[in-house]
């Protein structure tokens, strides 16, 4: 803990089990992530997952029971790799595309908590007997494939701390955006007054505080019908 923290706060930290390390830690090295991260309020360390192979080639991936394209991630290496942090409580998040969606939900609790532990997934997937044995919790960003779980695991990290107490400047920023309360955030606008023959809204001008909200609300409600009604389907799921 840093000098600039107060003793009372615990710094929230990330531990990624990866076999690119170097990719960390990315664009959150920068700008409010980067400046939170030089501040103590949250820390990052990744863990190359080969280096816990015992083999000379430290082979970390073996080719799928049954058959099948691709490799497998050995449930023995990366088991090393988890119990190696010891007795941590914090929650074992695996990146993959066949996880439970990311939710800001989601984001927020992680948020809450003194941070994760997060494997990035390679190959073809990870022998599911280690996912069961060390109580992974699998998670997706997106109904899509990528390389690795890297980007995601960075992705995932940007939405966390970017919530983090004190990281962003103005706390109600973080308050009033998309997926906060089952809506798509309202259209935003600012100066000049007239943009390429758009001018603002008036209503956003006019000083009526009042309006204004039932402006936002109503713009919200709009572009979340229009562009996500799944929110408003399951917002009383709740």
């Amino acid at each position: 803990m840093t000098a600039a923290m107060s003793s009372s706060i615990i710094p929230f930290r990330a531990t990624l089990l990866t076999l690119y390390p170097e990719m960390f830690p990315g664009h959150l090295g920068f700008s409010l992530a980067g400046k939170a991260m030089e501040q103590g309020k949250w820390s990052l360390e990744a863990v190359q997952i080969r280096d816990f192979a015992e083999d000379r080639h430290r082979t970390v991936d073996d080719t799928p029971a049954g058959g099948g394209a691709g490799m497998v991630l050995k449930p023995d290496v990366l088991a090393k790799a988890i119990d190696s942090l010891g007795e941590d409580k914090r929650p074992r998040l695996l990146m993959s595309p066949r996880g439970k969606p990311l939710t800001q939900k989601r984001v927020r609790e992680l948020a809450e908590g003194e941070g994760v532990v997060i494997v990035c997934g390679r190959f073809e997937g990870v022998d599911q007997r280690v996912i069961d044995a060390r109580g992974l919790e699998e998670v997706s960003i997106g109904d899509y494939i990528l390389s690795g779980g890297e980007p995601a695991a960075l992705t995932l990290l940007d939405s966390v701390v970017r919530i983090l107490p004190g990281v962003m400047g103005n706390a109600v920023s973080g308050i009033n955006e998309s997926f906060e309360h089952g809506l798509l955030e309202h259209p935003h606008y600012t100066r000049p007054q007239v943009f390429e023959g758009r001018e603002i809204p008036a209503v956003l001008t006019s000083g009526n505080h009042g309006a204004i909200e039932k402006w936002r609300l109503e713009q919200a409600v709009r572009l979340t019908q229009e562009r996500r009604p799944d929110l408003l389907d399951n917002a009383g799921d709740e």
